[in-house]
């Protein structure tokens, strides 16, 4: 069965999100493999939340067992994880996990980024080996679903970035875009949020260094300056915003290293650091240098548009509908198994009469069309009523009556081969 503990901005904090960060999907897949009863998990972890997905047998223990591990590795009390999660099972799970693909659940109601993060979320379970069939379903129909919203609805058009949010809020602080200097810590895919919705602005002086070393390869893909290591504090002093989005976990930028680089640079003027990063790549003190002002993730929290004023009702209607139709093929699933070994029991005492007519003598080739015709006839009925039972919640009723009546016992689904899973979304994120 499928069980899901999530948190996000408003449940847990920015501050707690932060700490959550270093827990990985590998951590996660090492847990799953460990751990009896669980066949697999999915992670789910962005700068606003932090969820997982398990398949698990009836085993509570599991999930108390996670936020444990998820507490050694975050170096926070288990039970102030406990008490910012949210336990989830049944419908809530598909209602919950759609609403956050599709971008009603974000910081700022309908961003595009949520969806690439739900799609590579899915991609990190595959490559760490902790994926199942079920969970399979789940994301995939989360990604069809967001898909659907983005293209059947305005939602799209009506949210915004957590990246263009953040350059509305400096834009009210800042002189024409044109005339603007910007330095950008970072190379990512946020990075490259960012540098387009700069561009859309007019922004025309951009520079971008990594603490990773890779400023040059972004740069020229991006026809932008990169900043060597050296140059950092000239650049850092001069900019107008320092836009900083990378994954580094530690800060890259605290009080003292830009304010040695103002005053190196001997620059007093106003500078606005906006930092995307979590963890936090802008260590808070920076507003204790005189003239910089610091817009980070919880203070863009604060002037997120109201999800109430923004969610769109068909987007909701959409979901509800993916909703019922996942329901609808689970409970199929549920009963797959029990048709397949049916069907499998009825051809195989079919092929066994054959091969016993064909020891006695020639057999006509009408004959045997006619068996397997008669065959086919058979099964059809039933399983049109397993389907029925499937659709009722009843699979297993169907499943005990082969049972007792064949002696039939379905085998379990195999879990999805990797050649056969369909590859998951380019998408910004």
């Amino acid at each position: 069965m499928l069980k899901a503990l999530t948190a996000d901005y408003r449940t847990a904090g920015f501050e707690l999100l932060e700490r959550l960060a270093v827990v990985t999907p590998e951590a996660v897949a090492r847990f799953a493999a460990e751990r009896d009863g669980v066949a697999g998990a999915v992670l789910l972890a962005t700068c606003n939340r932090f969820e997982a997905y398990l398949d698990i047998e009836d085993d509570a223990a599991a999930l108390d067992a996670l936020v444990e591990r998820a507490a050694a590795e975050a170096d926070v009390p288990a039970e102030r994880i406990r008490e910012a999660l949210v336990e989830r099972d049944g419908e809530d799970i598909p209602a919950h996990l759609f609403a956050v693909s599709s971008g009603l659940e974000s910081l700022v109601v309908g961003e595009a980024e949520i969806a690439g993060q739900v799609s590579r979320a899915l991609e990190s379970a595959r490559t760490a080996g902790s994926t199942t069939t079920a969970l399979e379903r789940l994301f995939q129909r989360a990604s069809r679903t967001s898909s659907s919203v983005q293209n059947r609805t305005r939602l799209g058009f009506a949210g915004r970035s957590i990246v263009r949010l953040a350059l509305d809020l400096v834009e009210g602080r800042l002189p024409d875009w044109s005339a603007v200097r910007v330095l950008l810590i970072g190379t990512g895919t946020y990075a490259g949020a960012t540098l387009a919705a700069l561009r859309d602005r007019g922004v025309r002086e951009v520079a971008v260094y990594s603490p990773s070393g890779r400023a040059e390869r972004f740069a020229r893909r991006e026809g932008v300056v990169a900043v060597p290591r050296d140059d950092l504090p000239a650049r850092l002093a001069r900019a107008h915003v320092v836009i900083a989005c990378s994954i580094a976990t530690e800060p890259i930028l605290d009080a003292a290293k830009l304010g040695r680089a103002r005053e190196r640079e001997q620059v007093a003027g106003r500078q606005l650091v906006v930092d995307l990063g979590l963890p936090r790549n802008i260590d808070p003190d920076v507003v204790d240098v005189p003239g910089v002002e610091l817009l980070d993730l919880e203070t863009i929290s604060l002037h997120a548009p109201l999800p109430e004023l923004q969610a769109s009702a068909d987007a909701q209607a959409l979901i509800d509908q993916a909703v019922e139709e996942f329901r609808a093929d689970q409970q199929a699933a549920a009963v797959t198994p029990a048709v397949v070994a049916f069907r499998g029991h009825v051809f195989e005492l079919v092929e066994a009469e054959l091969e016993r007519l064909r020891r006695r003598g020639p057999l006509d080739e009408s004959t045997e069309r006619a068996m397997r015709h008669l065959a086919s006839v058979l099964v059809h009925g039933p399983s049109t009523r397993a389907r029925t039972f499937a659709a009722q919640g009843e699979a297993q009723r169907f499943t005990d009556a082969l049972s007792v009546v064949f002696g039939v016992e379905p085998a379990p689904l195999a879990q999805p081969r990797d050649d056969l899973r369909p590859a998951s979304d380019e998408l910004a994120g």
